[in-house]
């Protein structure tokens, strides 16, 4: 056995540095100064007899071995916290530390009805939340930055399980006068792709609004350049457009202040599909199904 082995400290100080490229954010993320990290990595370098990190004044660049070591260590950071994992789940339900990835198209428009309702149900739980786009969230799972994430489907994850909650209907929304009588509901044929605004890259919704369409001309012609459903709603109100918004958007009252009509999409497949997902294999299985439980009961109460 070697005479050395790195503590989980060192090991969490690379990593953290191998994601933020930056000695003082990534001492942030680790809670402690800049000095402190940078000398747990020296020792670390120190002891083991190898260099893994070139400093300069203006970049931190790894080694090719010090990538492998830090993402090995990312590995063995993420088994260790299935220890601790294993642990909680054995003792009191939806108690201590969870933290839960949101995107940003439910976050501002879910949580602020549900999060109550949950510390009523569940008051050991502390829930710390991470809001992100849908990739950014995934990596962030994966990564065990998180433990479990809020997400829209249909969307790629990797390897995941998942608990279905419930559907979100798609609404067209457009600024008043732009056809004659406003239409109970729209069509996807209805839609003027040149007039219709989406969100960036990065954001499901756009992909799961166009395929609710499946009208590939919308891809071509659709102007994305949303970063926020917010922004596309000041956008339609001024005029320039239609979009499309989730109806959980519209029961938030996201809506309130404008005067765009909303009417929901008639197509065959106008909704996206809210779930809990959660790393395969994860000890705490049973307590993301008891969430995914309490947030349909929230959502339903």
């Amino acid at each position: 056995m070697s005479t050395y082995l790195p503590t989980l400290k060192q090991l969490q100080y690379l990593v953290a540095l191998l994601d933020h490229g930056h000695f003082g954010r990534a001492a942030e993320a680790c809670f402690v100064t800049q000095s402190t990290l940078s000398a747990g990595l020296r020792e670390l370098e120190s002891l083991i007899g190898i260099t893994l990190v070139e400093r300069t004044r203006r970049v931190v660049r790894f080694t090719p071995l010090g990538t492998r070591i830090a993402e090995k260590a990312r590995h063995i950071l993420s088994q260790a916290e299935e220890l601790a994992d294993m642990a909680r789940a054995a003792g009191k339900p939806l108690s201590g530390e969870l933290r839960m990835g949101v995107i940003p198209t439910i976050a501002p428009f879910l949580l602020p009805s549900l999060l109550p309702k949950l510390r009523k149900a569940w008051p050991d739980l502390k829930l710390f939340l991470r809001e992100e786009t849908s990739q950014a969230a995934c990596d962030s799972l994966h990564r065990g930055q998180v433990d479990c994430v809020l997400l829209a489907l249909p969307y790629a994850c990797g390897e995941v399980e998942t608990a279905e909650l419930f559907d979100d209907r798609l609404f067209v929304a457009f600024p008043p006068g732009m056809w004659d009588d406003a239409p109970e509901s729209v069509t996807p044929g209805g839609i003027d792709e040149s007039r219709l605004l989406l969100l960036e890259d990065g954001h499901c919704l756009k992909d799961h609004a166009l395929a609710a369409c499946n009208r590939p001309e919308l891809r071509a012609e659709a102007t994305m350049l949303g970063t926020s459903l917010h922004t596309l709603v000041q956008m339609v109100d001024n005029g320039l457009g239609v979009t499309m918004i989730p109806q959980m958007a519209v029961e938030a009252g996201i809506l309130e202040g404008t005067h765009i009509v909303a009417r929901p999409l008639d197509a065959d497949h106008p909704a996206r599909r809210i779930a809990l997902i959660w790393r395969k294999a994860s000890p705490r299985e049973k307590e993301f199904r008891l969430l995914a439980d309490a947030l349909r009961g929230a959502r339903l109460g």
